[in-house]
């Protein structure tokens, strides 16, 4: 006897032990598996376990050995079985087509094999493909700068459904009766945001240009109107960046930061509309403490001049008020 098939018998009741199914007897000696139960389409009625694993042997090269063939968008694609480490366990499969038999009380039963693969071999082959042909879904985006809005085009992107075509590989590995050639499509994929979503969100858009301190009002991505104001002082910059309203008031109070600047006001409240509070008319939050607000001092727009603020005339800003409402982007530039 070759040492191989000694190596296999001598290990082989250990083998049925192991595998037996909880609370199952395990397989009597002689016991034969019972009519009607096949596995890939191969007859293992009244066989042994010992007899059922020699004719299972005769699927292992047609399992273990060959390619699996994918064609798309006119280019093929192979993965060797040898690669995806493809391994029948006829032993396994005999039993398994034991303790069906017992189960099914006389009906027939086709059982699958017992077939081992590299899954991950598997989706590295379908992600390649995808990688290859494939192709993301672009959304359109919101541009702002300080003097134009616009919305980029989005693009439909494409795949082959790796996941699913991984699924369909390893069904065709681990069965024999199966075709190992597919011919699949790329399907479309549609981006989460196109071009008129993407308006929708920027109906209203305000810029704020620091070096010739202009506030730019868009509607619908056009131009309508421009108005002068004053930006920070160098020791209090106004931030730039990407904001939005975040808050409005009509006459707002003026809650005085504690700073140098604000001398003995400093951390008090003056209410609005009065004489003594530099935030006249209506305020518009963008940033923390950061909004935009009437000023009494006419003089400073066009400067910097403010602590941080965007101060504009008090009737532009009554003006603005009305055409913007909380989460309007405001885009902020030197």
């Amino acid at each position: 006897m070759p040492p191989r098939r000694l190596l296999i018998v001598c290990f082989s009741s250990a083998l049925l032990l192991a595998a037996t199914p909880a609370g199952a007897t395990p397989p009597l000696p002689g016991e034969t598996i019972a009519g009607g139960v096949s596995t890939a389409g191969v007859d293992l009625s009244g066989l042994t376990i010992e007899q059922a694993e020699s004719r299972l042997e005769q699927l292992r090269p047609r399992l273990e050995s060959g390619s699996v063939t994918v064609t798309a968008a006119d280019l093929r694609f192979r993965l060797k079985t040898v690669h995806a480490d493809v391994s029948l366990d006829a032993l396994r499969t005999a039993k398994r087509a034991l303790y069906a038999g017992r189960e099914a009380g006389g009906g027939a039963v086709d059982v699958d094999l017992a077939v081992a693969m590299s899954q991950k071999a598997v989706k590295r082959f379908t992600a390649r493909i995808d990688k290859r042909l494939g192709r993301r879904a672009r959304n359109s985006r919101l541009i702002i700068t300080s003097r134009r809005v616009r919305v980029t085009h989005s693009r439909r992107g494409r795949s082959i459904d790796p996941r699913g075509l991984a699924k369909k590989i390893g069904a065709a590995l681990a069965d024999p009766r199966l075709p190992r050639v597919f011919k699949t499509k790329l399907r479309r994929t549609k981006p989460r945001v196109n071009a008129f979503k993407a308006r929708k969100g920027a109906s209203t858009v305000i810029t704020i240009d620091q070096s010739d301190y202009k506030l730019r009002l868009f509607k619908n991505l056009k131009l309508v109107k421009t108005y002068g104001v004053a930006v920070g002082q160098q020791k209090y910059p106004t931030p730039n960046g990407r904001f939005a309203i975040q808050s409005k008031q009509v006459n707002p109070v003026w809650s005085v930061p504690n700073s140098p600047w604000a001398g003995e006001l400093g951390g008090t409240t003056v209410s609005g509309g009065s004489a003594a509070n530099p935030l006249k008319a209506r305020w518009m939050g963008v940033a923390g403490s950061i909004g935009i607000h009437g000023t009494g001092e006419s003089g400073s727009i066009g400067t910097r001049a403010s602590h941080g603020c965007i101060r504009m005339h008090v009737p532009d800003v009554i003006a603005l008020f009305k055409r913007v409402k909380i989460g309007t982007p405001v885009l902020i530039a030197r």
